[in-house]
């Protein structure tokens, strides 16, 4: 599932979960994208809150006081998602609230799913294979430089 955050041009999805408090009470995104909740609306944590918990179910507590339930969304077509920007994401077919599943844990981010090792083994073969195919090249040129010189004596 996905988090909602409201953004310029109307809702986005997103897997980055590192929400914080703004001065204005919203839970935002680093770059300040609001947190929208199961109903759609944006989360505000009251400005005396001491401690913040979010249970599995998406339930966001201050002071062991319920405030709202965190929405997990899913597109409707996942192959209709289009990337915005960062970690966004559009779903112009529409969205749908996760129900089955779908828990939230809090203090956690989702790691990444690419091999580092393998991908910089293939950076390093890519390079390689450009350093083959511009020598190539150079030595090509150099033929066809000794060829018109070789035919205009």
């Amino acid at each position: 599932g996905f988090f909602m955050v409201e953004g310029p041009q109307g809702p986005l999805l997103t897997r980055a979960g590192n929400f914080t408090p703004s001065p204005a009470g919203d839970m935002v995104t680093p770059d300040g994208y609001r947190l929208l909740d199961a109903g759609g609306a944006p989360v505000f944590v009251p400005a005396d809150a001491r401690t913040i918990s979010i249970a599995a179910d998406g339930t966001m507590s201050a002071d062991d006081q319920p405030l709202t339930q965190i929405g997990l969304w899913a597109p409707t077509d996942p192959n209709d998602l289009q990337h915005r920007d960062g970690v966004r994401f559009a779903a112009p077919g529409g969205t749908e609230p996760v129900i089955e599943g779908g828990r939230i844990m809090q203090g956690y981010l989702e790691s990444s799913n690419v091999d580092p090792i393998g991908e910089i083994a293939r950076m390093i073969e890519i390079q390689r294979a450009y350093d083959q195919g511009q020598a190539f090249l150079e030595s090509e040129h150099q033929r066809v430089r000794d060829v018109i010189q070789a035919l205009g004596r």
